[in-house]
């Protein structure tokens, strides 16, 4: 035995007596029962005390547990339900809000004047609320009903008192004497007010335009009438009479003693620093003849003045026609609409008298003319966001020019001719661009084809069969839904007819001739897939309007 064994037994023979002393002990012995069967017995209940208890506690662990998950939902559903609340709580408050018409509202419209700050805060915030009432009309939304009245009375408030201050900024124009940028300035500080109205009342904003445009055409009228009076009397007074002729003899009507004059002789054909009105003086200040009223101009001095002037006062007047009547996009466009039509008459008609009267300058001018009136439509036409519209554009106003000139000249002027090369080259792009959207993936895939052919790379081809293949099954399948397509949208985009027809031809020709070219670089399996080009010839046909 080891050591450890010895200690184990002796500490056995130790602890047995002070065992056998216990009272517990001796009570056992006295009655004969076997300590080990007792030992057992107490051991065995208490392992089943304890399983009891364990058992117990798991029951209670899992009762716990249970009420925890149950907790835990409970408190994820009130989450939930105060998120919905406050969520609702905001967009309800926001809805009373935009619904609500408070009385500082009303006192604000009936009561401020116009011109004060806090009137523009409330016309803004009642403008608010007649848009919310409306867009909640439309849901049918009942709560709209209550104030609608209320609203409608404060909007037509407000358009009155409106009405009446721009009318009376408009009347101010009028008074002698003034500068009417004054006032202009006055009303773009208040460029909501026609806003409202022309959101709200229609007819109200109408009659303030039409007023305006009476008002300010008379004053620019009386305003360039008296300033080229006054312009005019600031010309030299020497003009060139008779007597200048380069010929003439200066002793003719004189008298036997008569001293010959020969003041100003020369300036009558000397044409001096003259030319510099055309180059560092162009855009010099304009002449203000009461300031200049010692001074004498020859007439292109004055000539440039006035029109510098007027150029002027055009450019300002748009800039506050665009920002203060909200003249945007397409209306903006309108004021310009006259452009190449006086052109088209003017141009026609010089070319007409010169036909029978041929003069290189004339000649020239009218070239420089055309080249600043295509110039100033290439300009107009980048306006445009794409390059469709810009076209568009382009093609109408060289359409009507050149009808003009084919109505009045001949066929072989300069300027008829140059429009033609400009709406030959516009249409053909015309022509790809709205062929793009339709048959883009054909067009590119001849393009890349023909290509490759070439520069000699024929095995190259292989590798677009499959997207051939798509390609045509996708033409086969829409080409007659396109080409119906493509009809509508030239025919409603020119009120030429006739241009439009042509257009219509012009385009389906093109398709023809890259259908032809697909037939020549598509591969022998893949072309048996194609629409016979005789079908397609018939449906072009019916295409096919006269005028």
């Amino acid at each position: 035995m080891s050591l450890e064994t010895n200690d184990v037994f002796d500490d056995i023979e130790t602890q047995l007596p002070q065992d056998l002393e216990d009272d517990l002990v001796q009570e056992v012995l006295k009655s004969g029962t076997d300590l080990r069967q007792y030992s057992r017995q107490i051991e065995k209940e208490l392992k089943e005390n304890m399983e009891s208890m364990l058992i117990k506690f798991q029951t209670d662990l899992g009762s716990i547990s249970s009420e925890i998950l149950l907790l835990q939902r409970r408190s994820v559903a009130m989450s939930q339900q105060l998120s919905n609340r406050q969520a609702i709580r905001g967009s309800l408050s926001q809805f009373i809000e935009d619904m609500t018409i408070s009385e500082e509202l009303i006192r604000g419209i009936m009561e401020c004047p116009v011109t004060e700050k806090d009137f523009l805060t409330h016309l803004q915030n009642l403008n608010h609320k007649i848009n919310f009432i409306k867009e909640q009309s439309f849901k049918d939304a009942k709560s709209c009903m209550d104030v609608k009245d209320i609203v409608e009375k404060l909007k037509l408030k407000s358009i009155s008192k409106i009405r009446n201050y721009l009318l009376e900024q408009v009347y101010k124009f009028r008074k002698p004497m003034t500068n009417y940028q004054i006032p202009q300035n006055n009303m773009l500080k208040y460029k909501f007010f026609f806003e409202f109205i022309l959101c709200n009342e229609r007819n109200v904003a109408e009659e303030i335009c039409s007023e305006y445009i009476d008002t300010i055409s008379k004053i620019y009228y009386s305003y360039f009438k008296s300033y080229s009076s006054r312009l005019i009397k600031l010309q030299y007074e020497e003009k060139p009479t008779k007597d200048d002729l380069m010929g003439i003899e200066d002793t003719v009507n004189r008298g036997l003693f008569h001293k010959a004059s020969l003041k100003h002789k020369g300036t009558v054909f000397s044409i001096g620093n003259r030319g510099e009105i055309l180059n560092s003086q162009l855009e010099d200040p304009i002449i203000v003849p009461h300031t200049a009223s010692k001074i004498r101009y020859h007439y292109e001095a004055l000539f440039r003045s006035e029109q510098y002037a007027l150029v002027d006062n055009a450019c300002r007047e748009y800039l506050f026609l665009a920002e203060f009547f909200k003249v945007r996009g397409s209306q903006a466009m309108d004021i310009f609409n006259q452009v190449t039509r006086r052109y088209a008459e003017f141009s026609a008609a010089v070319v007409s008298i010169s036909e029978g009267f041929p003069c290189e300058g004339v000649i020239q001018l009218l070239a420089e003319l055309r080249e600043a009136v295509q110039c100033f439509l290439l300009r107009m036409a980048a306006i445009f966001p794409n390059r469709t519209q810009q076209l568009l554009f382009l093609i109408n106003n060289y359409d009507l020019v050149l009808g003009v000139f084919m109505e009045r000249t001949r066929d072989n002027s300069k300027e008829a001719e140059s429009f033609k090369e400009q709406l030959n080259a516009k249409s053909s792009e015309y022509v790809e661009e709205i062929l793009s959207p339709y048959f883009g993936g054909i067009i590119q895939l001849v393009k890349e084809s023909e290509a490759l052919i070439e520069k000699g790379l024929t095995d190259e081809l292989k590798r677009h069969e499959s997207r051939a293949i798509d390609l045509v099954q996708s033409f086969t399948n829409n080409w007659k839904q396109s080409l119906e397509q493509i009809n509508s949208e030239i025919l409603k985009s020119f009120p030429n007819l006739v241009l439009g027809g042509a257009l219509v031809q012009r385009t389906m020709t093109q398709l023809v001739e890259y259908y032809q070219r697909l037939h020549k670089i598509l591969p022998a399996n893949v072309r048996t897939q194609l629409t016979n080009i005789h079908f397609i010839m018939i449906e072009i046909k019916k295409y096919k309007v006269n005028y």
